[in-house]
């Protein structure tokens, strides 16, 4: 079975005025169907950046990206925005929801784009958002929710398209301790459902729930292993 992700000696740079940055250097790496990845680095390391090329928000300079048997590398920017659209779930530190649409609006959204009809969105949209506990809040908007709430908002929109890989980027990173194990418990329970996660974190104890952890530094892979001392949240409580 090939891996859902291929990269091959990915290089990122960018050129302001004289000087050039590589963000970067040569990175190669395979993700498998179902794996759980924490990809981990100070700032200045490139885990942004691969997190984006991941993404297919930003394309590599050099090098090849498959993504489930797509070459995605050297792709145009409509042609990225529809394997995003299909492949990929963004959870993002922000949230980035809507803040005059609803719950059951913002998480529909995707569907708008994949051209869904209207009352199969929203019963999608619902269940989804039933799936991570906010059934009694559909109508709610953003600024209606907590935190926590906006964050289960935002996976479950990341859900909705069944994508091949969820990407979660310090989905923790605006929310206190209690929350923070909540969404980690949610983004578990995901994973044990098959789902590929790639989860992008400064955070130690947040990495620790991923099953394979990818450390980065100056633009290269550091170190990349299997964790062994997995963290889950039902061990907190």
């Amino acid at each position: 079975m090939q891996p859902l992700i291929t990269i091959t000696d990915i290089g990122r740079k960018y050129v302001i005025g004289s000087e050039t940055i590589h963000a970067i250097k040569s990175v190669t790496l395979t993700i498998n169907k179902g794996e759980f990845v924490a990809l981990m680095g100070p700032s200045g390391s490139g885990k942004s950046t691969l997190m984006n090329i991941l993404g297919c928000l930003d394309t590599p300079t050099k090098g090849e990206y498959i993504l489930n048997g797509i070459q995605v590398s050297q792709m145009t920017d409509s042609e990225l925005a529809e394997v995003r659209n299909k492949e990929i779930g963004f959870v993002f530190q922000t949230f980035n929801l809507l803040p005059r649409s609803s719950a059951q609006d913002n998480v529909a959204l995707p569907l708008v784009y994949a051209g869904v009809a209207k009352k199969e969105r929203d019963e999608r949209a619902a269940t989804a958002l039933t799936n991570v506990g906010l059934a009694n809040r559909l109508h709610h908007k953003p600024n209606e929710l907590s935190g926590g709430q906006r964050q289960r908002v935002a996976v479950a929109r990341a859900l909705i398209n069944n994508p091949s890989i969820i990407l979660a980027d310090e989905p923790t990173g605006n929310l206190d301790t209690k929350t923070s194990i909540e969404i980690m418990g949610l983004i578990e329970e995901i994973h044990a459902k098959g789902n590929t996660i790639i989860l992008v974190t400064h955070e130690e104890d947040i990495a620790q729930h991923a099953h394979r952890i990818v450390r980065m530094r100056d633009g290269l892979v550091e170190d990349d292993y299997q964790n062994q001392d997995i963290k889950t949240v039902a061990e907190k409580v």
